[in-house]
């Protein structure tokens, strides 16, 4: 990574100042999110993340439907646990993944063979065969993105899907998004996503498959903003700016 710091990391930095100085005392409780967000002037998705880097710091305890409460002051804690630097934020990993991937789906739709389409279905079997069985893995979810870049035909373009992945799966800021989550009925939603992304490719229709990953990308940031919301249920906030995919050239 280089010298510059992330949006979420310089949000982080300037909260953390805010508690040394007394401002905010143990105990006490941070404003809402999109105060905080009008303060900085980022978006709430940079706050979300800021504020999930301090919860891994052991400074705030998120309490979802009650807001975020000072626990220890950065003064107070005597050694951190130790992240990686080069995490990145939840949300800005799917908002470069809607970037990509919705213009992958497309130049897959140009690509694909049949084996392909059959490997994607299998994918989609694989992924509803566990949402069935009640398990939590991402396996299935994973795979058929993958797929999808693998029918490409251009390896690193598959390379930077599955990277992204292995990013995800490493992050200690996504894990941590996911510990305020515990209903998991919403992932019944991407799965439907996915058949809409497959009868596109199937159709060989490259807008078609933009504009429907471009959406489920979209659904997903929606959706765990939503869920992972302390403040109020009913988010009213922005994520990042998302040009919708219909306007952009194709």
């Amino acid at each position: 990574m280089s010298g510059a710091k992330r949006s979420y990391q310089e949000i982080g930095k300037a909260l953390k100042a805010m508690l040394s100085s007394g401002n905010f005392p143990v105990g006490s409780r941070l404003p809402p999110e999109r105060d905080i967000a009008a303060q900085f002037s980022v978006s709430r998705a940079v706050i979300r993340e800021a504020l999930i880097m301090l919860e891994l710091e052991n400074l705030v305890d998120v309490r979802k439907g009650s807001g975020v409460y000072v626990i220890n002051l950065p003064d107070d804690v005597k050694q951190a646990p130790q992240q990686n630097s080069d995490d990145i934020g939840p949300f800005e990993m799917l908002q470069a993944r809607q970037l990509l991937e919705s213009n992958i789906a497309a130049f897959a739709a140009t690509q694909l063979v049949k084996s392909d389409i059959a490997e994607l279905r299998q994918a989609l079997e694989q992924e509803r065969s566990a949402l069935e069985s009640g398990q939590t893995n991402y396996d299935g979810d994973e795979l058929f993105h993958t797929l999808i870049a693998k029918a490409t035909q251009n390896s690193l373009l598959e390379d930077m899907v599955q990277d992204l992945w292995r990013r995800r799966r490493d992050s200690a800021m996504w894990q941590k998004l996911h510990t305020h989550i515990s209903n998991q009925d919403y992932r019944r939603a991407w799965l439907s996503d996915h058949n809409k992304i497959l009868q596109a490719l199937q159709r060989r229709d490259p807008q078609g498959a933009r504009q429907a990953m471009w959406q489920h990308l979209e659904n997903v940031k929606q959706k765990l903003m939503e869920l992972s919301d302390s403040d109020d249920p009913s988010f009213d906030g922005y994520l990042f700016e998302s040009v919708p995919v219909e306007n952009q050239d194709p």
